[in-house]
């Protein structure tokens, strides 16, 4: 994960940093065929380099990023975890637990509906 050191040695909360590492690690270990790279100041994953989920940190939560296709499919459930959301991202409060099954069902989703994708965002 050498390849998100950068932006979480610009964390400063200790515990905002603590939770993003362990998303992190918790991604890599559920998906480890998924590649990493930091794009637009952020941290990605990806699968044969087209985008599956982007991360970012804000004051007060974690803003996850699957692109509008996989926001959608998952509106309601987003919703049910207590999540604020846009039609591209949803909010996790630092304050709340990340709901790794559904993240674990949202990435999933992407890899599949993108398996024949050959660019990095969806046309």
């Amino acid at each position: 994960m050498d390849v998100f050191a950068e932006y979480l040695a610009k964390v400063d909360d200790p515990l905002q940093k603590e939770r993003l590492e362990n998303v992190f690690a918790w991604v890599q270990e559920a998906f480890p065929n998924l590649g990493t790279k930091m794009a637009w100041n952020q941290p990605m994953f990806t699968d044969h380099d087209t985008f599956i989920l982007a991360f970012s940190s804000a004051k007060a939560h974690m803003s996850v990023a699957p692109e509008a296709a996989a926001m959608q499919h998952f509106s309601s459930r987003i919703e049910q975890a207590g999540y604020t959301q846009t039609a591209q991202l949803f909010r996790i409060p630092w304050k709340m637990p990340v709901d790794y099954e559904l993240l674990q069902d949202l990435i999933a989703f992407n890899i599949e509906d993108k398996a024949d994708c050959t660019t990095f965002w969806r046309k």
